[in-house]
């Protein structure tokens, strides 16, 4: 439930405030989310003080340093800099939790996954289909080594798209605070149920009061509730998204760059690899959201 008196929620008052102060000086260009940097791993003040700004503003920022190879100390480091510890060991992540997305090789399980394939990814948050008590906060990408072509990302953060359904109508918001308007069946596996069923609301409130966002475009292996106001008002988000907004962004991550994020929206382009030139990004997934935002 979302406290009466939050701006988030449907009928408080607050909005209009909230709703003002946002839009205030919202960037309007992707270049004002990217930030030069010299050492991820030890942020100058000046550095983290311009990355802590963007993602206050817009829940968002990235950050272009030195091409530094392969090392997922960089992504782990930077991260622990913006409060994010505690990292979510999920089915495909890698020992230390941060997760190697690349193509995967012919005859490797991956391959079964669409981010392990050159494909393009359709409009998401992480982790949507994780239980409530494991959902995801904060996220990173860090790029390794960029595809010989293709593989940008488009961005976009979730409280403009709360914004803009509820100036379109407050009842698309109160159709997506459904406690079951979404709904990720279960994953099976050899040995039988590899994921219990997810059931959640699209927009909920933490603890502390932020928004928090579940949400994929994908067509398969979800379920949205078959009321009229939740059809409508997925139909709305899709609608959004097909759309030339001012408030989304797109950018290519090169070597040494990344976004740091409280899991905004996001897709990808497909891609293509040569031998020279294999993409190779770090994923780090949090439950934990960056710090003071």
């Amino acid at each position: 439930m979302i406290p009466a008196d939050s701006p988030f929620h449907p009928g408080s008052h607050a909005y209009p405030a909230w709703r003002e102060t946002k839009l205030r000086d919202y960037p309007q260009r992707v270049e004002e989310l990217v930030v030069e940097i010299a050492n991820p791993k030890a942020l100058t003040a000046a550095e983290h003080d311009a990355l802590h700004e963007r993602c206050r503003k817009t829940n968002m920022a990235i950050y272009a340093g030195p091409d530094m190879g392969e090392d997922k100390d960089i992504p782990r480091m930077l991260g622990r800099q913006f409060g994010l510890a505690h990292l979510d060991a999920n089915l495909m992540s890698d020992e230390d939790d941060i997760t190697t997305l690349t193509v995967a090789e012919d005859g490797e399980r991956k391959g079964e996954f669409i981010p392990y394939t050159d494909r393009p990814i359709r409009w998401h948050t992480d982790g949507y289909y994780n239980r409530p008590d494991r959902q995801i906060l904060g996220m990173m990408l860090h790029c390794a080594a960029p595809a010989a072509e293709g593989g940008a990302n488009a961005i976009l953060d979730h409280e403009m798209v709360y914004l803009l359904l509820r100036d379109e109508n407050p009842d698309h918001i109160r159709a997506l605070m459904q406690e079951d308007a979404m709904s990720i069946p279960p994953r099976m596996d050899e040995n039988g149920i590899a994921r219990a069923e997810e059931t959640g609301p699209v927009f909920s409130t933490l603890p502390t009061g932020q928004l928090h966002m579940r949400y994929t475009a994908r067509t398969r292996s979800i379920a949205w509730k078959q009321d009229a106001a939740t059809q409508a008002a997925v139909a709305a988000i899709a609608n959004l998204l097909a759309q030339n907004l001012p408030w989304k962004f797109q950018h290519r991550l090169e070597a040494g760059m990344g976004l740091l994020c409280n899991n905004v929206l996001h897709d990808r382009t497909g891609f293509v690899d040569s031998p020279d030139h294999k993409r190779i990004m770090y994923r780090a997934r949090y439950y934990d959201r960056i710090s003071q935002t």
